[in-house]
This record gives structure tokens, C-alpha cells and sequence, in this order.
């Protein structure tokens, strides 16, 4: 008896670092993305094709030891938009040069059959894509091979979408925690800007004209509504001067209409746009740039017809910021710093250069550089 017992306890013992090897088996579970749709995944997904490369945004900040570990393609937009961040992840993880990559699904170049070759367990829309996914019907194609398509949002509604997006993502990722502890610290660091403004007495806000890639081309001026930076311009305290011009996130506004106003106040988002358009007047932004040269095109920039005469340029209050934020959940950066550009008096101790150092060394994979905004100060 005593031999049959030591018989059983060791085949129990080897049974049980048999289960330990083996992988944990995927759990099917129903989620409803931020166009609230119910979508079911296997998870945690291990192989996944990004539909914009920018999303490498948030997969860093849930995946930075290797933040590449689960993408089997992505678009390839990344190099082209943000070339300087591009740059940094290739000289970390040189594999991603032989990365599959795709064309966008606005643009028609979206190839669905690469796709389903990949044997992706997700594919992650961003919601801008939904009315070309819709006429390809993408969705359904790839349903009928198992493969479903969950959107996210950091870009259209990003103050409605982020942190339900961040969950979102953190669940399939089998990184809930991390996914909650990023969305406490992007709202705490709001909070930085939106307690204080709550305190101030008789606050004034001033105008401002937030221009979206300015000199990107000819044409003057592309801008922001209610959302995105036109959001942001009113959580820092200010007030948008194009909110009630464009009745959605993105829009245009016509020189003279910004020469009536008057800003007090003007920011150009900007970023490296060489591969759109080499040589271009648009403001160079991003990690490691050359500040120099920045502020050199963002005060010909101030030149232009729409902004010499107005207060903002006049009295040195002329701003240039990092256009990605636009498309990230790292908004509460720039909340920051555009809240010290609008109340330097108010938020003098707030550094949101120190807030992005933080951001880089407790989620992001690559070192802090700095470049991500400009100013043009006031003339003698």
C-alpha cells in the first residue's frame, strides 16, 4: 500500500509540471469596443495587426519590455507621420523594419487577404476608419475567418475615448492593472491643471487659435473644434476661438475670421513632415529635434496675414506643440503645457517636461528626448 501511494504522488507530482509547462489556454470573452460594438476575442491576444501605426502609442505603454511582441503587421504610417519616433523604435528593435505593414483603409490600400495570412487574433481599427471598413466590408470578411475587428479612439472623441479604449486594450492584453494604473496617472496629472483653474478667482480666459499642421500646406487655417486640441485649449483654461466655427472635431477657419479675433494666444501643432512634403513650412516637433530650426519656421509662420497684427504675435505669445498628441492617450502632457503658456502666473511650478520625463520611465519603452514644443518669443 505504502508503494502504490508514493506510485500515486509521484504521478500526481509529474502530472502537475506537465500543466505547468503548457501554455494557459486562451479565454473567450465578450467585450464591447468604444463604438459599442460586442465583440468577442480569445485572450489574451498574442498575435495582433495594428490598423494605424501609431497606435504603437498605447501598446508601448502596456507592453514596454518588448513592445513589439505581439504585432504581426501594422499600417505604415508611423515612419511617414512620425518619423523621429520611428527612428527610435528601429534602433531598439531592428525587426520592425521587416515588419509586414499595410496601406491605410481610407485610402482603399488596406490589403485583407495579407491580413488573413498574418492569423491575427485582433485587428484594432481607429474609428476614422469605420466608414471605408464599412464600404470594403472588412468586418464581415474577416469574421467569416475568425478574426475580429475591435475600434479604439485617442483621436476623434479622445476625452470621451481614452480611458475606455485604454481598458479596453489593457483586457485583451491581459494587462488590466497597468492599463488602470496609466489611466489614474493621466488623470491625476489633468487634475494638476483642472483643481487649480477650479480655485482661481475671476479667471480670465483668454482666445486662442490652436492651428492644426500649420504649413503643412499653403492654405490657411486648418483648426480644431470642440475636441482634440480645441478640448484641451478649454481644459488649460482658455477659450477656442474656433469651438463655435467648427461644429466638429476638425474643420477650417478663414484668415479674416482670425484677424476679427484677435487671439491672445496662438499654437501650431507640427511634427516632421518630410515624407509629405519635403521642405515644407511646417514645424518641426517631435523627440530629439532641432529646436532651432523649429522656432525659426514657427516665427515665419507668425508673419502670415492671419497672425502678424494680433496680440498673441505681438506680445510674444506665439506657441508651437507636438501635432501627435492629437492621436495618443499622452493629451495630459499638453494639457500641461499649454495651461502654463495661457496662466504662466497660475501654473509657474507646473513642469510638463518633468510629467513626460515621467511618462517615458514608468510606461514607455524608449528614453525621454526632448523637441515636443516651441516658442517664439516677444521682439525687443
Amino acid at each position: 500500500m505504502a508503494l502504490l501511494h508514493r506510485f500515486i504522488r509521484a504521478a500526481t507530482l509529474t502530472i502537475g509540471l506537465m500543466a505547468s509547462a503548457l501554455p494557459a489556454f486562451a479565454e473567450k470573452v465578450r467585450v464591447t469596443d468604444v463604438l459599442g460594438r460586442a465583440v468577442e476575442v480569445n485572450t489574451p491576444v498574442e498575435r495582433v495587426i495594428l490598423g494605424e501605426g501609431r497606435q504603437m502609442y498605447f501598446v508601448a505603454a502596456l507592453d514596454r519590455d518588448d513592445p513589439f511582441k505581439r504585432v504581426v503587421g501594422w499600417r505604415d504610417d508611423l515612419p511617414k507621420a512620425d518619423p523621429d519616433s520611428y527612428k527610435a523604435y528601429l534602433a531598439r528593435y531592428p525587426a520592425i523594419a521587416k515588419l509586414p505593414n499595410f496601406g491605410g483603409m481610407k485610402e482603399g490600400a488596406f490589403d485583407v487577404e495579407q491580413a488573413i495570412a498574418l492569423k491575427p487574433d485582433v485587428l484594432f481599427l481607429n474609428v476614422e476608419a469605420k466608414v471605408a471598413s464599412d464600404e470594403a466590408k472588412l468586418v464581415e470578411k474577416l469574421a467569416s475567418v475568425g478574426i475580429p475587428v475591435v475600434y479604439v479612439d485617442f483621436r476623434e472623441k479622445p476625452f470621451q475615448n481614452t480611458e475606455p479604449s485604454m481598458r479596453l486594450i489593457g483586457k485583451l492584453f491581459g494587462k488590466e492593472a497597468l492599463a488602470e494604473d496609466f489611466i489614474t496617472f493621466r488623470a491625476e496629472q489633468i487634475s494638476l491643471v483642472t483643481d487649480r483653474l477650479a480655485k482661481a478667482a475671476a479667471l480670465k480666459r483668454p482666445i486662442v487659435m490652436i492651428e492644426r499642421a500649420g504649413g503643412y500646406s499653403d492654405d490657411c487655417c486648418m483648426s480644431f473644434g470642440n475636441e482634440n486640441f480645441g478640448k484641451m485649449v478649454e481644459i488649460a483654461g482658455g477659450k477656442n476661438f474656433a469651438a463655435d466655427l467648427i461644429p466638429g472635431t476638425f474643420g477650417t477657419v478663414n484668415p479674416e475670421a482670425i484677424v476679427a479675433a484677435n487671439p491672445d494666444v496662438v499654437i501650431v501643432t507640427g511634427g516632421n513632415w518630410e515624407a509629405y512634403v519635403p521642405g515644407g513650412a511646417w514645424v518641426g516637433l517631435g523627440p530629439g529635434v532641432d529646436l532651432i530650426e523649429a522656432r525659426r519656421k514657427l516665427a515665419a509662420l507668425s508673419r502670415r496675414p492671419a497672425f502678424a497684427q494680433t496680440a498673441a504675435v505681438k506680445n510674444g505669445r506665439v506657441h508651437g506643440i507636438w501635432h501627435q498628441f492629437y492621436n495618443s492617450p499622452y493629451q495630459f502632457v499638453a494639457i500641461q503645457e499649454i495651461a502654463k503658456w495661457l496662466h504662466p502666473d497660475l501654473f509657474g511650478d507646473v513642469d510638463a517636461d518633468a510629467t513626460l520625463k515621467t511618462l517615458h520611465e514608468r510606461f514607455l519603452p524608449l528614453p525621454y528626448q526632448p523637441g515636443y514644443w516651441v516658442t517664439v518669443e516677444a521682439k525687443g
